[in-house]
């Protein structure tokens, strides 16, 4: 009897362990990157406007949906949790998730009014009632999230720990069909007005661009403009193969073995809802490395440390020079820091 009860219990700790090492440094990753950039931007003053509010929203909301992720594939097993704590270790994580998506539907929202209405955009209520916007992105992903505990569930008095009592059927599939995705959706479609009006504004450039250098060549700032506007295109192409189609396939597997719990190994579910949950929280950390205002502040402690090295190993240098020394390494130093003419 023994024997038996430790080998399930060997048997029931395997996939924790496996739950661990998987989603443990992906969240530690998600974590440390929006605490990396949310400095960042609080330490740069000329961000403070509504358009970094909303993404320091999403940076929030990304740290907890990143702190939250190793949760996500303990909703695979059952277990004799109490009510309360069941119904917290499954509703808190998805509303996490579910803000993450709110906000980051929020932010494409915003800049596509920005870059479609340049002139239009400061009298419309994204950017007039930023608090009011942020608040809305919070409460009705709460509201949404907390229909289970309001009573739409399967729990019984005998019932054990799991999402299929926490979460009806039909709750997924409203979620997922009528929320999730559609919001990712209507990301992309935004994604693609964008960079329509960017496409019809470099035309325009070029044309003036052309008129001034009277028939010549393609210019070298055209040739910029083309070649920024490449990777524009390529950098959210890669975002949504890299980081939606695999959140997009997990909530797919999700439903399917929600209709057939045979269809998929526990261990390819558990990888799959990892991976395609660590994925969609990578987009606001992506999003926020490819604009360089957001990581200006850490560019510029970088460059003054750099540039205080070199000043102490140039007094270094002078130093060793007085005391005998050979006065290339004080002459090397400076030119180095620009203070004395390269030799010819």
């Amino acid at each position: 009897m023994e024997n038996s009860s430790g080998h399930a219990g060997a048997q029931g700790s395997s996939p924790m362990r496996f739950i661990f090492w998987l989603s443990g440094p992906l969240s530690l990753f998600i974590i440390l990157a929006n605490l990396f950039i949310i400095l960042g931007i609080l330490c740069n003053r000329k961000l403070h406007g509504p358009a970094s509010w909303f993404f320091l929203s999403l940076l929030s909301a990304d740290l907890l949906a990143g702190a939250a992720l190793p949760f996500i594939p303990r909703m695979q097993f059952e277990d004799s949790r109490g009510y309360h704590i069941c119904f917290f270790v499954h509703v808190a994580p998805n509303f996490l998730f579910l803000a993450l998506l709110a906000n980051l539907l929020v932010v494409h929202y915003e800049k596509y009014l920005c870059i479609s209405y340049p002139l239009h955009f400061h009298c419309f209520w994204v950017h007039r009632w930023v608090p009011l916007c942020l608040l809305l992105t919070w409460v009705l992903p709460l509201l949404f999230a907390c229909l289970p505990v309001l009573g739409w569930n399967h729990w019984g008095p005998s019932s054990n720990c799991s999402y299929h009592q926490v979460f009806p059927t039909a709750y997924l599939y409203l979620e997922i069909y009528g929320f999730l995705i559609p919001s990712i959706l209507a990301m992309a479609f935004m994604s693609i007005r964008v960079l329509r009006v960017a496409r019809h504004q470099l035309q325009e450039i070029k044309k003036v661009l052309r008129s001034v250098n009277q028939g010549q060549g393609p210019s070298e700032l055209e040739q910029q403009l083309e070649l920024r506007h490449a990777k524009c295109i390529a950098s959210l192409s890669l975002i949504f193969l890299v980081c939606w189609v695999p959140y997009v396939a997990g909530l797919h597997v999700s439903v399917l073995a929600i209709q057939n719990r045979s269809f998929i190994d526990k261990y390819t579910l558990l990888i799959l809802t990892c991976v395609g949950s660590s994925s969609a929280a990578v987009v606001p950390i992506t999003l926020g490395f490819c604009n360089r205002q957001y990581t200006q502040f850490w560019r510029e402690v970088v460059a003054k440390g750099c540039a205080g090295c070199r000043a102490r190993c140039c007094e270094r240098g002078e130093a060793g020079r007085q005391q005998g020394g050979t006065s290339q390494s004080g002459a090397s130093c400076l030119q180095a820091e620009g203070m004395a003419p390269a030799p010819s």
